[in-house]
């Protein structure tokens, strides 16, 4: 299989169950998704900015995700990023660096339709949508509604025409964060003509929003912030004389980042500087 082809990538998304996609803030968490059998791996905005010690939010993580994409690419994984609202509010800037993120082996994008905390007008994201489609159209567009996200114009009816813009401009998926009532969630899931993607849900297994018409589930920040959790937690317990946590061993860890150096190492075109 390859990681680029938009046909297998879509197919996941019609499984049995929905696509669960974790997502990684750097190169360790990403290679680790994979070593755990992920067929996709996706990147978090929070993540990346608040392994550099920033709020998430301006855009940001920009240069970070980049870095890290090429840098993970080399995984045999689906690998798709947070690009926020593609870091412009020129359609033709946001599809020519998406289809820079093309070139690097990146098969998709979530492109949120919100600004500092609001919800843009829908023609704005549509049309970089739109433009990403004619200049990258192999990258799977996730075309993100941020109605629930920001408690603004969070109806069933209002989200469902946002997502209507969006897969009239090309988009493949719609992704709305901040959903967590089953029964929105089945109306959005009947409403909305593209594959429907949500956050993780507390109390509902992925089995349950299988039944509920969901497609696919991320993860978003969740692992970064129980990583950062499980590490105050360890150091806490020498401190306070309690059990060391169970962790991956060091020489597997090292294994796996050997393993994958090679294959980044091969990937890479000859002559490329390190």
């Amino acid at each position: 299989m390859t990681f680029r082809d938009l046909a297998a990538f879509r197919a996941l998304h019609h499984g049995d169950r929905p696509l669960l996609l974790p997502n990684a803030w750097d190169a360790g968490s990403a290679i680790a998704f994979a070593a755990a059998g992920f067929p996709a791996v996706g990147t978090t905005s929070f993540g990346v900015n608040a392994s550099a010690g920033r709020p998430d939010a301006g855009s940001a993580s920009r240069d970070a995700t980049v870095a890290l994409v090429r840098r993970i690419a080399a995984l045999d994984v689906f690998v798709t990023a947070d690009i926020e609202d593609g870091y412009s509010d020129d359609p033709e800037e946001v599809a020519a660096f998406v289809a820079g993120l093309a070139a690097d082996g990146v098969i998709g994008v979530n492109l949120e339709d919100s600004a500092e905390g609001r919800l843009v007008d829908p023609a704005l994201p549509a049309a970089k949508i739109a433009a990403v489609k004619r200049l990258a159209a192999g990258v799977f567009v996730n075309a993100r509604v941020d109605s629930f996200w920001f408690h603004e114009d969070d109806t069933v009816e209002a989200v469902a025409s946002r997502a209507e813009r969006y897969a009239d401009a090309g988009a493949d998926g719609i992704f709305v964060p901040g959903v967590t009532d089953p029964a929105t969630i089945e109306r959005l899931a009947a409403v909305i003509p593209l594959p429907l993607n949500v956050l993780v849900v507390p109390g509902l297994g992925l089995d349950d929003l299988q039944v509920l018409g969901v497609r696919r589930v991320s993860t978003g920040s969740l692992p970064y912030r129980v990583a950062i959790d499980a590490a105050v937690d360890a150091a806490e317990a020498v401190r306070d004389g309690r059990d060391v946590p169970v962790a991956t061993s060091y020489a597997e860890s090292q294994q796996r980042l050997i393993a994958f150096a090679e294959r980044a190492d091969a990937a890479r075109p000859s002559g490329t500087a390190r």
